[in-house]
């Protein structure tokens, strides 16, 4: 499916009916990685689940953007163009800063909040990149030139995790318009805001993320009063696709603490 909004084509999937939940990803892939993370925890029923390209990957357009706040206020319109709002938002890395945007620009939009090892303005203290598992037969379903890749992203190597990668990563890799996010990152700030965002959130972290570290997912909780947080051991950046048993229990309680009680 697709929707304009002035000058760029936003390409999104979305299943079910019910609550809407807008699901955001992260840098350099598309929106089958979230996509497969969050159908296999979210409920069966209940929720209208909706998943965007961001600008510049997978099948969605940048025209006309030329910093992340343009991509925030196109965030915004997209939500309203579907009819969407009210809606439980959410996202991965950089999508999970740029719902912060969305969420302090349009607290009214937004009945919920969670961010998945967030990204921020910038990350300090961050781990360095140590494996928690290796198992022998971890590449067997991968082909060579995955395999880099998926070093790169997952500190716990299983089979289960490759084949996470293989199926929901690697595809969205090959649609990415380096020169579009090279333009779009030169204005890479989100405005934030200063004020404190009062509805159900959600925070998780891995202990091991080598790309954002942890530290900076913690202190949110002062601007997030209503946030729940969760530092997650033997899980990295990739933690929704190697500890999605933990993730779901968290998962379920957000959308039990930020689903409208008339629904």
């Amino acid at each position: 499916m697709e929707c304009r909004i002035n000058e760029v084509l936003v390409h999104y999937v979305e299943h079910g009916g019910g609550v809407p939940l807008v699901a955001l990803h992260g840098v350099g892939v598309d929106h089958r990685e979230i996509e497969a993370a969050i159908e296999a925890i979210v409920p069966d029923t209940g929720y209208r689940r909706i998943y965007p390209d961001l600008p510049g990957m997978g099948l969605s357009t940048t025209d006309g953007l030329t910093c992340n706040d343009d991509v925030v206020t196109l965030l915004g319109d997209f939500i309203d163009q579907l009819g969407a709002a009210p809606v439980m938002l959410l996202g991965h890395s950089y999508g999970a800063y740029l719902a912060r945007g969305v969420a302090a620009r349009r607290p009214d939009t937004v009945l919920g909040l969670a961010l998945l090892c967030p990204v921020a303005e910038r990350s300090r203290n961050v781990p360095g990149h140590d494996v928690v598992r290796q198992d022998a037969n971890a590449y067997d379903e991968l082909e060579p030139v995955q395999r880099a890749g998926f070093e790169e992203y997952f500190v716990v190597r299983t089979q289960a995790t490759a084949r996470r990668y293989r199926d929901g990563v690697a595809p969205g890799t090959t649609l990415v318009d380096e020169a579009a996010l090279g333009r779009i990152f030169a204005g890479w700030t989100v405005d934030v805001g200063w004020s404190a965002f009062s509805a159900p959130t959600l925070v998780v972290a891995g202990r091991r993320d080598s790309v954002v570290g942890y530290a900076d997912a913690a202190e949110l909780l002062e601007r997030y009063p209503h946030a729940t947080l969760a530092v997650i051991e033997d899980a990295g950046h990739a933690l929704m696709h190697e500890r999605p048993e933990l993730l779901a229990a968290l998962f379920g309680d957000w959308l039990d603490r930020a689903r409208p009680e008339d629904e």
